[in-house]
């Protein structure tokens, strides 16, 4: 395939096996979820229903699904790694693994670091990145998601 990488894909492996971050803080509010819940449709009580939550969770308060978390990557990933405009196209090939091992609770701060675990050539151009992914809440434990992320790339050029 090619001999001289372009740019992008030799910073990417540059990266291989650092830690990269971590980003900003980013709080989850309350209305982040409402609106998280309208949009997919999961509503679930332990999401949407404070005064519930506060009597019946066991987290004393309603938290963010985490499918809302998880998608608050692709945020943390432009921030991270910086956004590719005018560098060619990157696009979402899904996910290898996800685990949620925490909640996020409403109002918590989230942030992120990553690792870039694999880049490989691919056909007419493209890359195979995976991105792995660990967000954590401020204060917390445990992260509340580990997500290696795998994503197709393709430089201008």
């Amino acid at each position: 395939m090619s001999d001289a990488p372009d740019p992008v894909i030799a910073e990417l492996e540059g990266l291989r096996g650092r830690e990269v971050g971590p980003t900003a803080w980013r709080e989850v509010t309350q209305a982040d979820i409402d609106a998280f819940a309208r949009l997919t449709g999961d509503r679930q009580w332990i999401h949407v229903d404070v005064e519930r939550a506060r009597r019946e969770s066991p987290y004393g308060t309603t938290i963010a699904h985490g499918n809302l978390t998880l998608a608050l990557i692709d945020g943390f990933r432009d921030e991270l790694f910086g956004a590719r405009d005018g560098r060619g196209i990157g696009i979402n090939y899904g996910w290898n693994r996800v685990r949620f091992p925490a909640p996020v609770p409403a109002g918590a701060r989230v942030r992120a670091r990553a690792e870039v675990v694999g880049l490989d050539e691919l056909a007419d151009g493209w890359w195979e990145v995976r991105q792995l992914f660990t967000v954590e809440v401020q204060g917390a434990a445990k992260p509340c998601c580990v997500a290696e992320s795998v994503g197709r790339l393709r430089p201008a050029g």
